[in-house]
């Protein structure tokens, strides 16, 4: 009997707690080794339970769930409970101090969830077991301290971890360093590990750079056989060993890119067909030609999933021999590529497209500006580029009539703007502004798309596998929160209809045009699920596509490298076998991970970058727009992108309460309300390029004054010190103090011991 048919069956029916005799009856056709391995299973990842009285049951009917931890600062914790694929998320749990059983941020956990909750609603819990460490190496400064060594992580959320001195190699007190976690520790020993990387001196820019991209599984270096096997393939098209291909090079094909990119691995043509419907072709970079299955480039490539940006640097999925050298669809040399042939009308149908194997010759190597002017009519670069000028106005058209299309059958256009941080050769900010999408960004974006669904509509009709790029409905809590949100700005969305997404396109279309509404499309987008990859077509919701994957950039994401390998085999009719069902799981498993974590690595050393271009301006003030609520403080971002935080403690004239429901910092005696997209003045007080933390103040004059500002009753998020000492504390408690005495009366002493 297979393990997950066995254990399923056993979570079945183990939701009414059963002793071992009678689960052997139950399943007669599984043997006693079978059931004990699969409880022995289920019982270590915190599934099912056993009780004093030996009854296995799921652990929910004991009154106990598993989750992630999730530490603070302040001592106490959540847990985010797990929960099935595609259902709604239920609140935190709070793990209130002490009560951690020696977790920490990131483990996963077993809970025993209370009754009992705390002042702000959420229901507590106690760690009862730790299932599984989330990690074991962290990134902190290594301090001496007589003769002993430790390492201080970069998050308190973190203990202290002792190092032994034969166990620091290179690295000298006050350098930022990695630390691999040897021993957990316990109430009496402190946590052991041992310095597995120098990264340079603590407090620096650079070393905080090194440690997001160790903390995150990032590494710049390839292993040397991958740069040995990336340096053996020529650096020219080799005919005779590239196999029967469609020869595309006498076609008006090239590509467009960002005027600093340096791999092209997308190029693009059209052509007018007799029926009146054009050709359009979407190349991309072969990769697979040169990277085998099973060789040291694939293993590595699978390992780091994606390319990594970050500004003036890119950590490349592929050695430069092959993402900036033979696999760049460079202008004017033999390159190979796999085409995408798609037949379209001029209205954006598409009617039938065919996929090959191909050698190209690009014509030009064009940038978004330049198709940007050409389009807006610039004479000069209409006259440099006239053999190309009536194709790119044709596939500008094109590009209109399809996303016409795709907005009729319901996507979603979250156009939410980008901040762009400019450097210097140095690479040092300079500048932070918005990126801004022109006509040749749309129209890249859409015949890209084209290729995406054409490829997996291939694949998933004929049932073949591959890596398919799925998005799946909203949370409805989340939507109920957002359509709660945008009910004051006159829409009523219906949370209970998420595949109505016309209900979205409104609101986004109207939040085009009023910039009080501008905060809209970034609500609606964190009310949306993160896409992912996986092995089966689910569609895409934010696209409202019934099929599609990533097949445009295998230079740069490993999904799109196995959709080339897959799509090749179901070309020349190869079988395909369990080891590629296996292979496609991996992968999508895989690509999902290593994505999230260049998106942490990418927001996380971003943020440090602004922190440095903003230190300047210390001292100044700006007008922002608040852009967050948390029970610690409001955050604020400013026009060119830049947010910062301004704590609870400095929104001072009023006692401002946290209002979770309506994300909103209200003001106990004014009423005033600071939510998501409300106008306020700061004033930058700190920026720090270590941390990439922002801080702001209100600016003077931009808070109200109440006559008799309150104080905030203590709560467990409140990182407001006590005020006052003891008998000024009674004072502002008016007499009501443990004993409820009546106004005046002393509080009851306590002897000395």
């Amino acid at each position: 009997m297979e393990e997950y048919t066995l254990d399923s069956r056993l979570l079945t029916l183990l939701s009414q707690p059963c002793r071992m005799d009678e689960i052997r009856r139950a399943l007669p056709d599984a043997g006693k080794h079978e059931i004990k391995e699969a409880l022995d299973r289920l019982t270590q990842a915190g599934k099912i339970m056993k009780n004093k009285k030996n009854r296995f049951a799921v652990s929910s009917h004991y009154g106990c769930t598993t989750g992630t931890f999730l530490a603070t600062e302040r001592g106490f914790a959540f847990v985010a409970p797990d929960v099935e694929e595609g259902a709604p998320k239920p609140d935190d749990l709070f793990i209130p101090p002490n009560a951690g059983g020696g977790a920490w941020h990131g483990d996963k956990v077993l809970v025993k969830v209370s009754e009992r909750k705390n002042n702000r609603g959420r229901r507590e819990a106690t760690v009862i077991r730790i299932i599984s460490r989330a990690g074991k190496e962290l990134t902190g400064e290594l301090v001496q301290r007589g003769k002993a060594f430790f390492v201080q992580p970069s998050s308190k959320k973190y203990p202290e971890i002792a190092v032994d001195r034969r166990d620091i190699g290179e690295a000298q007190p006050g350098d930022c360093v990695a630390v691999a976690v040897t021993n957990y520790g316990d109430d009496a020993y402190r946590p052991q590990g041992i310095v597995s990387a120098a990264l340079g001196e603590n407090g620096t820019m650079e070393a905080s750079i090194a440690a997001v991209l160790h903390e995150n599984g990032v590494y710049d270096v390839f292993p040397d056989e991958v740069l040995r096997q990336a340096d053996s393939i020529p650096q020219e098209v080799d005919l005779a060993s590239a196999g029967k291909r469609l020869d595309l090079r006498d076609k008006l094909i090239f590509t467009i890119d960002g005027d600093d990119a340096k791999d092209f691995d997308d190029a693009v043509s059209l052509e007018p067909l007799e029926n009146g419907h054009y050709l359009l072709g979407v190349h991309i970079a072969d990769v697979s030609h040169y990277v085998m299955p099973d060789s040291p480039l694939d293993a590595e490539a699978f390992r780091r999933g994606t390319s990594v940006y970050f500004p003036g640097h890119v950590v490349p999925m592929l050695p430069f021999a092959l993402s900036n050298g033979i696999c760049s669809l460079n202008p004017n040399v033999d390159r190979l590529a796999f085409s995408a042939l798609m037949e379209v009308d001029k209205s954006g149908r598409r009617y039938g497209a065919k996929f090959a194997k191909s050698i190209i010759r690009s014509k030009a190597r064009m940038t978004y500006n330049k198709v940007n002017k050409i389009l807006a009519g610039d004479k000069g670069l209409r006259e440099e580029y006239a053999f190309l000028v009536e194709t790119a106005e044709k596939m500008n058209d094109l590009a209109h009539a399809l996303y016409k299309r795709r907005i009729e059958r319901g996507a979603l256009e979250l156009d939410i703007p980008e901040a762009e941080i400019r450097v210097d050769e140095n690479g040092k900010p300079v500048e932070i502004c918005f990126r801004e999408r022109g006509e040749s960004e749309k129209l890249i974006e859409e015949f890209m798309l084209q290729a995406n669904e054409a490829v997996a509509e291939f694949m998933c009709k004929r049932e073949h596998p591959t890596v398919y790029r799925v998005h799946e409905n909203p949370d409805p809590d989340k939507l109920r929160a957002f359509a709660q949100f945008a009910r004051p700005f006159g829409y009523r969305i219906d949370a209970s209809k998420p595949e109505d997404t016309a209900q979205f396109q409104v609101v986004l279309r109207g939040a085009k045009n009023d910039p009080k509404q501008r905060v809209l499309p970034t609500l609606l987008l964190r009310s949306l699920a993160r896409a992912r990859y996986a092995d089966e077509c689910i569609g895409h919701y934010g696209l409202k596509a019934k099929y599609y994957l990533h097949f445009t950039s295998p230079i740069r994401r490993y999904p799109d490298l196995i959709a080339h390998r897959m799509l090749q085999k179901a070309l020349t009719g190869e079988e395909f076998t369990a080891a590629d069902e296996n292979l496609c799981a991996e992968a999508a498993q895989q690509s999902t991970n290593r994505e999230q974590a260049a998106d942490n690595c990418e927001r996380d050393i971003d943020k440090l970058f602004i922190a440095s271009y903003m230190k300047q301006f210390i001292g100044e003030e700006f007008d922002g727009e608040v852009s967050g609520v948390q029970s610690f403080g409001i955050f604020v971002a400013l026009a060119n992108g830049c947010e910062g935080l301004v704590r609870a403690e400095l929104m001072t004239g009023d006692f401002y309460q946290y209002d979770e429901e309506h994300m909103a910092m209200v003001g106990r005696r004014t009423g005033k309300r600071f939510t998501i997209g409300s106008p306020l003045r700061v004033k930058l007080i700190a920026a720090s390029e270590v941390t990439g933390q922002i801080d702001f103040a209100p600016a003077e004059g931009a808070l109200p004054l109440s006559d008799k500002p309150e104080r905030a009753p203590r709560g467990e998020d409140s990182s407001r010190p006590p005020y006052g000492n003891r008998a000024s504390r009674r004072r502002h408690s008016h007499g009501k103090g443990r004993s409820g005495g009546q106004k005046g009366r002393k509080p009851p002493t306590r002897k000395r011991k």
